[in-house]
C-alpha cells in the first residue's frame, strides 16, 4: 500500500508540474485578476485529476496522465484576439470556448461510435509516431532550455545561478533514474523534484508564498462565464480541433502501448474507442466548469520509462491526489510555488528517453527509404511551422490559425499525407 502512495504522490507531483503553467498563462492573455486566475487554475487542475480516474476506469486504462490540450491553449490565445472584432467582451469570448469544450465532447463520443477512431488509428504507424515524438521533443526544447536558464519572459538575460541549479537538478534526476536500487529508481522523480526544492531554496530561488484565499476547502464553480450556447463558428472550430485532438490522443496511447510491450512486456487491449468516448466526457466536464480541454500526455510514457512503474495503482492515487487537493486553495498556492527550473530539469531528464522511443519506432519500418523520406517531409514541415510568428496567421480562420501555430500537429498530418500518398502510389503499381 506504501509503495502505491509513494507512487501516487509521485504521479500527482509530476501533472501538477507539467500542467500548471497552462492556466496561468491563459488567465493572463485574458486580463484575469489573482482571484479569478487561482480559481481558474483550481477548475483546470480539479477537471485534469478527474480525466485521468475516467480514462483509468473507462478509456485506455493506462497510465497516461491528462494535461491541457495545447491546441486548445492556442484557441484560447487567438479567441482572447477575437474581442472586440467577433465577441464584445472577454466574457462573451470565454463562453462561446465553454461551450466549444461541450461542442467538442460530444464530437469525441460521436466519432468514436461511427468508427471514425479506429479508422483514424490506422495512420498511426511507427514512422509517423516518429515524427510526432521528434516533434513533440522539439517543441517543448525551447521552453525547457529558456526554464533552465531562468528566462521567463522575451529579452531577459539568464540567469547564471538558476542555470547551475537546473544542471544540478538535471544530473540528481539522471542519478536518481539510472540508480541500482530498485526503491529509488522507482522514485526518482518525486525525489529529484524534492530535492531541486531544497537546492533552489538553499540558493535564495524560490516564490514567496501568499495565501489569498480565506476558505480552507472550496469546490469549483460550474459554468463560471455564463450559460451554454449555441455558436456555428465555435462549431466548426471544435469538428476540426476535435479530429486534431484524436490523433494526439492516439499518439499518446500508441506510445505508451510501445513502451508497456517493449519494456515491462505487458500486452494492452485496444481500448481507442473507449478513450475517445472517456475524452469526450472529460471535454463536456471541462466545458460544465469552465476549464481547459485535457488530452492524454505523450510525456507519460517518458516518466513510467524512468520510473520504471507501469502499475495503473499508484496513477489513479494520483488523480484522486490531485482532485483532492484542487479542493484547497491554500494548498494550491504552496504547490504552483514549485521553482519552474525544477520542473524544467525533471522533463528535460524524462523527455530525452522520449527522443529514444522515437528511434526505436523508426527501427520497427520494414522499408526504410520510404520511413525516411515521411520523417524529412514531417520534420522539414512541423520544425518550419514552429518559427512561423504567430501574428502571421492571426488573420486565418481560428481552427487554421490553432493548427498552423503548432508545428507538432502541422508536421504529423504532413507525414501521414505523404505516407499515405506513397503507400497509395505502391498499390496501384
Amino acid at each position: 500500500m506504501m509503495k502505491n502512495l509513494f507512487g501516487g504522490v509521485q504521479w500527482a507531483v509530476f501533472l501538477l508540474a507539467s500542467s500548471i503553467a497552462a492556466p496561468i498563462a491563459i488567465a493572463n492573455v485574458f486580463g484575469m485578476d489573482s482571484g479569478d486566475t487561482a480559481l481558474f487554475v483550481q477548475r483546470t487542475i480539479f477537471i485534469l485529476g478527474i480525466a485521468c480516474l475516467v480514462q483509468a476506469w473507462l478509456g485506455h486504462r493506462m497510465p497516461i496522465n491528462e494535461g491541457p490540450a495545447g491546441l486548445w491553449w492556442g484557441i484560447f490565445v487567438i479567441y482572447a484576439g477575437l474581442v472586440g472584432v467577433m465577441y464584445p467582451s472577454m466574457e462573451t469570448s470565454l463562453q462561446a470556448l465553454q461551450s466549444g469544450l461541450l461542442y467538442s465532447g460530444l464530437l469525441f463520443i460521436i466519432f468514436a461510435y461511427t468508427g471514425v477512431v479506429r479508422k483514424m488509428k490506422s495512420l498511426l504507424t511507427p514512422t509517423i509516431t516518429f515524427v510526432y515524438l521528434v516533434l513533440l521533443v522539439l517543441q517543448l526544447s525551447e521552453s525547457i532550455i529558456s526554464g533552465l536558464l531562468g528566462i521567463v519572459e522575451e529579452g531577459q538575460p539568464v540567469d547564471l545561478l538558476v542555470l547551475l541549479g537546473g544542471i544540478a537538478v538535471v544530473g540528481i534526476t539522471f542519478f536518481l533514474m539510472g540508480h541500482k536500487i530498485a526503491w529509488v529508481n522507482r522514485y526518482s522523480i518525486l525525489l529529484a523534484i524534492t530535492a531541486g526544492w531544497l537546492i533552489f531554496g538553499l540558493l535564495g530561488k524560490t516564490k514567496e508564498i501568499t495565501f489569498t484565499s480565506n476558505a480552507v476547502v472550496a469546490f469549483p464553480e460550474m459554468l463560471v462565464f455564463g450559460p451554454l450556447i449555441w455558436d456555428s463558428g465555435m462549431f466548426v472550430t471544435a469538428l476540426f480541433l476535435t479530429i486534431l485532438l484524436i490523433a494526439n490522443m492516439m499518439a499518446s496511447v500508441r506510445v505508451m502501448e510501445m513502451v508497456l510491450k517493449n519494456t515491462f512486456s505487458i500486452e494492452q487491449e485496444d481500448r481507442v474507442k473507449q478513450a475517445s468516448v472517456a475524452s469526450g466526457i472529460n471535454h463536456i466536464l471541462a466545458g460544465v466548469f469552465s476549464a481547459i480541454g485535457p488530452v492524454p500526455i505523450s510525456g507519460a510514457a517518458g516518466f513510467v520509462s524512468a520510473t520504471r512503474n507501469p502499475s495503473l495503482k499508484p496513477f489513479i492515487i494520483g488523480g484522486l491526489i490531485v482532485a483532492f487537493i484542487s479542493l484547497f486553495p491554500n494548498l494550491m498556492t504552496l504547490l504552483a510555488a514549485l521553482p519552474a527550473p525544477v520542473a524544467y530539469a525533471v522533463i528535460f531528464a524524462i523527455f530525452t528517453k522520449m527522443v529514444e522511443m522515437a528511434f526505436d519506432e523508426l527501427t520497427e519500418e520494414s522499408d526504410s527509404q520510404q520511413a525516411y523520406k515521411v520523417s524529412a517531409f514531417g520534420l522539414m514541415i512541423g520544425v518550419g511551422f514552429m518559427f512561423l510568428p504567430p501574428e502571421s496567421v492571426a488573420e486565418l480562420p481560428a481552427v487554421v490559425a490553432a493548427t498552423f501555430s503548432n508545428g507538432l500537429i502541422t508536421g504529423t498530418l504532413a507525414a501521414i499525407a505523404v505516407e499515405q500518398y506513397l503507400l497509395w502510389r505502391k498499390r496501384s503499381r
